[in-house]
Parts: structure tokens; C-alpha cells; sequence
């Protein structure tokens, strides 16, 4: 009796140790007790309080995002940030739930790249929210599946399966406002081009109902690839972006410049500047505006205020559209055989 007893009482201890296991593992991987919980408790309703939001990745590469008088700031280029981008993240955030737990163990923290960017062979960010009153500090690693990302609150071990997916990059020149300006093609009357080692020209139509601009400068036995070739010039300003800034400075020495007006038909004129740097470096423009009558003098002092005092870096294509080339507007020369003479017999 006394070993059956003995026998149940094994048996019980069993059982709740079983529970027991059960239980710690269910803490640990299941979604129970975490699904649907905020990871960052307090951001959501504190938006309009953050101040200072810093994002640090790999390589010590990091940005600051800071909120000014009137609008964010990208605190490495001292340039407006894109705003619609910045409150993105920040509602992400906010809104950021936990799907699962995973991993406390810091040794497995780079399988799901939660580990502190700093940490060598680190893929995540970190990202410090901060207000008057508190910071909300998260490290995103990796993406699952597309919806979601593996987070990791600073300063705490779990990890975790969150959603939405956030995206944040490290680099200051991601989180610019991207717009340098925005002329509509439709706007534009002329546009002079003055394209080092290239020939000048002017393209120019009567009425903003004109099908297509007319080429001034097209030199004898030269034609038009089309109609509309250069219409394509008249739209280089049309929500034209950044790649990256910087506080204007002068060309190197040796660099040519070249240089394109565009006038429109309300008397604005935007001057753009532009050259690549050497050994096939990255393009720059700069801007300037003014008017040839009051109709147009708020909207240049409206761009002045902007573009004045930056060189913008942009992208290939889009240099290429400011400063095309006449040639790139004309029929290709017609290939002509070379004739060989023959020497006289001897």
C-alpha cells in the first residue's frame, strides 16, 4: 500500500513538471499571452510630443531627424526632412504589435538581426524616439514575410515578431525631402540650353495649347528626330528630386559648366547651373529663380527661399533631361563610306 502510495505520488510530481514544462514553454514561444500587445506602450498617443527621432545602423552609419520651428530637419545636411515619411515610421511604430516571442538568448540575436548595430556583422537598426518626457528605443532586424519584422526593445532580452513590417534606414540622404522642385512641362514657354562643348540652342512655342516646341539653332542638313523630340526638355523641372545635398560650393577647377533657363509663360525664369564631377562622379545643379514681371515674383521667392545656397546631387537621367544635348533631339548624321583611294600604278 505504502509503495503504491509512493507510486502515485511519483506520478502527480510527474504530471507537474510536465505542466509545468508546458507552461514555461508556452511563455516562451507561444503567442498567448503577447499577440496583439504593444511593443511600444505610450508612443502612439505622444506622436505630436516627439522631438528627436535616430535612427543607427551598421558601419556607424546614423541620422538624426529634428523637429524645428516649422517643420523636421535632417540634422547632418541641416535640410528639410521628408516629413510624410518621417510620420510614417513614427505610426508604425506607434502601431507596432507583437505577433509571437522569439529568441532571449543574446547568442541567437543575429540569426533575426536584433543585436545592437554596433555589434560586429550587425544588419539591424536602432531606432531612439525621443520626447520631453520619455524615449522609446527599438532595434528592427530582419523582415518576415513582408507583413512584419523581428524587433527587439532595448534594453530587454525577449525579442519578438511585430507588425507592420517598419522600415527605417540609416542614411541621412534617404530621409531628405526629396522634392528640389516642381514645373510642370505644360507651364513652360522656352528653354535656352547652354551645354559645355556643346552647341546652343532654344527651344520655344507661342501659346501653352501649342502640340510641340520648335528648335531654334539646328544647324543646315539637320532634322528633327520627330515632332515632340523636344518636348521631353521642356518637362526636366516636373517633380524633379534629390539623390543627396550639399551647401553650394564651386565647381572644381577644370569642370565645365553648363547651364539651363526656363521661362514660362506667367514671366517666371529658373536658371539651372549643373556639371559632373571628375572621373565620371556624381551630377550637381543649382538653382535660381527670379521674374520678368509681378505675376510670377511670389513663386521665385518662393523657390529662392528653397533651392538658394544648395547644390543638389541628382540622378544621371535626370541631368541628362535638364542639359539634353542637340544632338539628342536630331536625326542621326547618315554613316557615309569612307572612299579609298587607290595609288597610281606604278
Amino acid at each position: 500500500m505504502k509503495q503504491r502510495h509512493l507510486a502515485i505520488l511519483f506520478a502527480v510530481s510527474l504530471a507537474v513538471l510536465a505542466i509545468a514544462v508546458w507552461v514555461a514553454r508556452r511563455a516562451q514561444h507561444g503567442t498567448a499571452s503577447v499577440a496583439g500587445t504593444l511593443v511600444l506602450p505610450g508612443l502612439a498617443t505622444h506622436l505630436n510630443a516627439v522631438t528627436e527621432v535616430r535612427i543607427s545602423g551598421a558601419g556607424g552609419k546614423h541620422v538624426t531627424l529634428v523637429k524645428g520651428a516649422q517643420r523636421w530637419q535632417v540634422k547632418q545636411r541641416a535640410y528639410p526632412a521628408d516629413s510624410g515619411k518621417l510620420r510614417k515610421l513614427l505610426i508604425d511604430l506607434g502601431n507596432l504589435k507583437a505577433v509571437a516571442r522569439k529568441t532571449r538568448l543574446a547568442a541567437n540575436y543575429g540569426v533575426l538581426g536584433v543585436q545592437e548595430p554596433s555589434t560586429p556583422g550587425a544588419s539591424g537598426v536602432r531606432i531612439d524616439v525621443q520626447s520631453a518626457a520619455h524615449t522609446w528605443s527599438l532595434i528592427v532586424g530582419h523582415s518576415a514575410g513582408g507583413s512584419g519584422a523581428y524587433v527587439r526593445r532595448v534594453g530587454h532580452k525577449q525579442s519578438l515578431l511585430a507588425a507592420p513590417l517598419v522600415m527605417a534606414e540609416a542614411d541621412p540622404a534617404q530621409w531628405l525631402d526629396p522634392i528640389i522642385i516642381d514645373l510642370p512641362g505644360k507651364q513652360v514657354r522656352s528653354v535656352e540650353e547652354r551645354i559645355a562643348r556643346e552647341r546652343p540652342y532654344r527651344i520655344e512655342r507661342g501659346t501653352s495649347t501649342a502640340a510641340h516646341f520648335h528648335v531654334f539653332g539646328i544647324p543646315p542638313g539637320r532634322k528633327l528626330s520627330g515632332p515632340a523630340a523636344a518636348d521631353e526638355v521642356a518637362n526636366a523641372l516636373s517633380n524633379l528630386t534629390l539623390s543627396d545635398v550639399r551647401k553650394a560650393a564651386a565647381a572644381p577647377r577644370g569642370v565645365p559648366l553648363s547651364s539651363a533657363q526656363f521661362t514660362t509663360f506667367d514671366g517666371l525664369i529658373i536658371t539651372v547651373h549643373g556639371y559632373r564631377e571628375p572621373k565620371k562622379g556624381p551630377h550637381y545643379i543649382e538653382l535660381t529663380a527670379h521674374a520678368s514681371g509681378t505675376k510670377a515674383a511670389k513663386a521665385a521667392a518662393d523657390i529662392n527661399a528653397r533651392v538658394h545656397g544648395w547644390q543638389y546631387r541628382v540622378p544621371g537621367y535626370s541631368y541628362r533631361q535638364i542639359f539634353q544635348p542637340l544632338s539628342g533631339v536630331l536625326q542621326p548624321l547618315a554613316r557615309h563610306h569612307r572612299v579609298v583611294r587607290r595609288k597610281p600604278a606604278a
